[in-house]
């Protein structure tokens, strides 16, 4: 791959996971339904805030997560996403730089405050999830900065992009930034109820090479095609996207291109599944710093169910143990 100073420039939704414990008391006096996930507004993110005590805060959002695992393999991530000029704001901000990302996007100043999950975890484990956007949605085409984009290898950007039409602008100005650099860009499916939304101008974006690299999983694959089967899903995907990055779960991931496709197995969890969360966008960590870095498409594949596999081993969405060592204990020689 040509030369870059950015293994992946990630652009996505800042959002900020905001851990509170409470009591199943405390869900019942807010109305508040158990295992739940809402969204909210400004004024019921900040009435919930104040409410919710003692909090632990981590740095999150899909793209977010993904950047922080490439920082976790060695490699140098950029980010662009929108955080406001808040407390949580500075927060995000120096959780990211503080992990080695490269993020200098503006903070927005207006009414809107940064975009939190305010998660409640009561005594049984049980987690409700309040989620407010935010200064999130707010990403523009302004946001994109030209150099970082030019410079980083591939460009990668959440579906969740799509809800806003202002970020929509922002995906293409990348998009064509990178492609004129000659550099790569890669599009996450995000869910499958994001892709039932957008089921057209995802596949326009892949089918007019604006997307070189579609990561997804099989349900998100097989809602992009509307088939339940997905063997079809593959076969089509092969003929519209230059390369796609597929999860399968227990059963591990496939890389397919026109040339090749290949099918690694699911890294073993010792102690067992503890969290999903994260799974998808960790897989996308190790997939896009080998394939940076010109490994084999099995070699991405295999150090993306790596990456996956240690965040589905413990509670969060970000890895606890450097994945630098973890894939180098496995046999991958990570050095540029």
């Amino acid at each position: 791959m040509s030369e870059f100073k950015f293994d992946a420039l990630c652009i996505g939704n800042a959002i900020t996971d905001v851990f509170s414990h409470v009591e199943d008391s405390f869900l019942v006096d807010q109305s508040l339904v158990k295992g739940s996930m809402r969204l909210v507004d400004t004024d019921e993110a900040l009435r919930l805030y104040d409410l919710m005590g003692q909090t632990t805060r981590i740095s999150g959002g899909s793209a977010g997560n993904t950047a922080a695992g490439i920082a976790s393999l060695g490699g140098a991530p950029a980010f662009i996403g929108k955080v406001a000029d808040d407390e949580i704001g500075e927060v995000y901000r120096h959780d990211m730089n503080s992990i080695g990302a490269h993020f200098q996007t503006s903070p927005l100043r207006d009414d809107l405050a940064s975009g939190r999950s305010m998660i409640l975890i009561t005594p049984d484990g049980e987690r409700t999830m309040n989620t407010y956007l935010g200064s999130a949605t707010k990403l523009t085409a302004l946001d994109i900065d030209p150099e970082v984009v030019s410079n980083s290898a591939i460009t990668y950007m959440e579906g969740y992009l799509w809800d806003e039409e202002a970020a929509k602008k922002a995906f293409l100005e990348a998009s064509r930034v990178a492609h004129e650099a000659g550099k790569l860009v890669s599009l996450s499916l995000s869910d499958s109820f994001c892709v039932d939304r957008f089921r057209d101008e995802f596949l326009e974006l892949i089918r007019e090479d604006k997307v070189d690299i579609l990561f997804a999983n099989e349900h998100e694959l097989k809602a992009l095609y509307q088939t339940s089967d997905i063997e079809t899903a593959i076969a089509l995907v092969r003929e519209d996207c230059t390369l796609t990055a597929l999860t399968l779960g227990s059963e591990g991931a496939m890389a397919i291109s026109r040339e090749e496709t290949v099918h690694v197995p699911a890294t073993a969890i010792v102690g067992g599944v503890r969290d999903l969360t994260g799974a998808g966008d960790l897989f996308a960590s190790g997939f896009l710093f080998g394939l940076a870095r010109d490994f084999s498409l099995s070699d991405c594949a295999e150090l993306g169910c790596l990456c996956a596999g240690e965040v589905i081993s413990h509670v969060g969405a970000r890895p606890e143990k450097p994945l630098n060592q973890i894939a180098e204990q496995s046999g991958f020689t990570l050095e540029a």
